[in-house]
């Protein structure tokens, strides 16, 4: 979280989604090799609430690397997202209606890779201050 790319990385999105950076969890890094995938899911878990920092209201996945195969795949929507460097997908975790509720419309996975490594990065945004929540150990991660 102090590297200046990170820092970069996590201003720009601020500015775009008009959230702050205390918001944030940490930037989880991965990397998929050939025939690895990983299974239908969904980010954001009605269990966990507002002493934890809220739920995680927006999934923004950066694509770091070029592969074959390994598409993000939304099957509620119909939708692949081709894996490309320098591309971001952002998606909903939860519905306007009740921030509490999960949109179920962004289950995903993430397709094997055919060829090459997948290196990606998420950024799950809550709905409230995590950095102070983690800080405290309201998460369940350890500091």
């Amino acid at each position: 979280e102090e590297d200046p790319i990170v820092k970069d990385i996590s201003r720009r999105i601020e500015l775009m989604i008009g959230i702050p950076q205390v918001n944030f969890d940490s930037f989880q890094l991965l990397k998929y090799e050939a025939g690895q995938y990983y299974k239908v899911h969904h980010d954001m878990s009605p269990e966990r609430g507002v002493k934890e920092g809220g739920h995680r209201i927006l999934t923004i996945f950066l694509y770091l690397s070029d592969v074959e195969g390994g598409e993000t795949e939304f099957p509620e929507l119909g939708l692949k997202v081709t894996p490309k460097a320098g591309r971001a997908v952002m998606w909903p975790s939860v519905t306007n209606e009740d921030p509490s509720s999960q949109d179920l419309r962004t289950v995903h996975s993430s397709l094997a890779v055919l060829k090459g490594v997948k290196y990606g990065a998420n950024i799950w945004v809550h709905s409230h201050n995590y950095k102070v929540a983690r800080l405290w150990g309201c998460t369940g991660n350890i500091v």
